[in-house]
């Protein structure tokens, strides 16, 4: 078997993680935990492998890099920054933990492509010590090259173990008929548009409602870009599944401290305490079920 093209760009470091480096930058991983509602509680159940370039030693914006990386390498870029997620999991997060990596359906444009990727992942993950079961692969909401081959694809990932989600639900092109199409494991709603929703009470009603659909059909879902603490009550009480976003851990270049975390670890206590009001209103005067922002007297 020859070697994996994200294998070729990898450096190991002496702390036992990996970087990669394309041209000028160097490739970093950084995770965030994902975390589960359960019996009134939130535990760990996973993490998403998060791309951090630097140049000269300097933090670069990932947007900025993908932005000026030519079309042409952006298949081999997606290669690098899924195997140097995985070789990095392996190394610093806790073993029963989940791991979302993604894929852009835009770069899958014929069936050798897919076949390419997949023979990959499994000798990373080989070489990483990763149970493909751990594997939560994330279909984002670019455009699909091939319609056929990203359905083909998708089904030879789930026939080897792999779990499927659909990233950025709501945004693009990551819609309801992707969903019939893909039938995932997972929906990650977009953090921008659950905002929205989250802003009036017939917008909480509809999200609401969207997950219950979801969940009935054994889809768990996954609420993104979650920041102030009004979020993350409405989320439970809309039923979510999961959690994910800066009130309750922000990501955390490799190696992280999220190795300490088991199944049921908390919350820093911080991320757990009652957000606190805007400037100007009072936190206590909110009334016990209240849509959107916090409302004072």
């Amino acid at each position: 078997m020859s070697r994996s093209i994200g294998l070729a760009h990898i450096i190991r470091n002496d702390d036992g993680t990996s970087s990669g480096v394309w041209g000028l930058y160097t490739l970093q991983s950084a995770f965030q935990p994902i975390f589960a509602f359960n019996e009134g509680k939130l535990s760990v159940a996973a993490f998403e492998g998060l791309i951090r370039p630097f140049r000269d030693g300097e933090p670069q914006s990932p947007m900025n890099f993908f932005s000026t990386c030519p079309a042409g390498d952006r298949l081999h870029i997606e290669a690098l920054t899924r195997t140097l997620h995985l070789l990095n999991a392996g190394a610093c997060l806790p073993q029963e933990a989940s791991i979302f990596i993604n894929f852009d359906p835009s770069v899958f444009t014929e069936r050798s492509i897919a076949d390419n990727a997949l023979r990959d992942m499994r000798l990373v993950l080989h070489e990483a010590g990763i149970d493909p079961r751990r594997i939560v692969c994330e279909v984002t909401e670019q455009k699909s090259a091939s319609q056929e081959t990203l359905y083909s694809f998708v089904e030879a990932l789930r026939a080897n173990g792999f779990r499927i989600a659909v990233d950025d639900y709501g945004a693009d092109e990551s819609d309801i008929n992707r969903i019939k199409e893909l039938k995932p494991d997972i929906v990650k709603f977009d953090a921008h548009w659950i905002t929205q929703l989250m802003e009036s009470g017939a917008g909480f009603a509809l999200l609401t409602t969207m997950v219950t659909n979801f969940e009935q059909q054994g889809i768990r879902t996954v609420f993104e870009g979650i920041e102030e603490g009004w979020q993350l009550e409405l989320a439970e009480k809309s039923g979510a599944s999961m959690v994910q976003g800066f009130v309750l851990a922000k990501p955390e270049l490799a190696p992280t401290s999220f190795r300490v975390f088991g199944k049921d670890a908390q919350p820093p206590a911080a991320a757990t305490e009652p957000a606190k009001a805007p400037a100007g209103r009072t936190a206590a005067a909110r009334p016990g079920r209240v849509f959107g922002r916090r409302i004072g007297p």
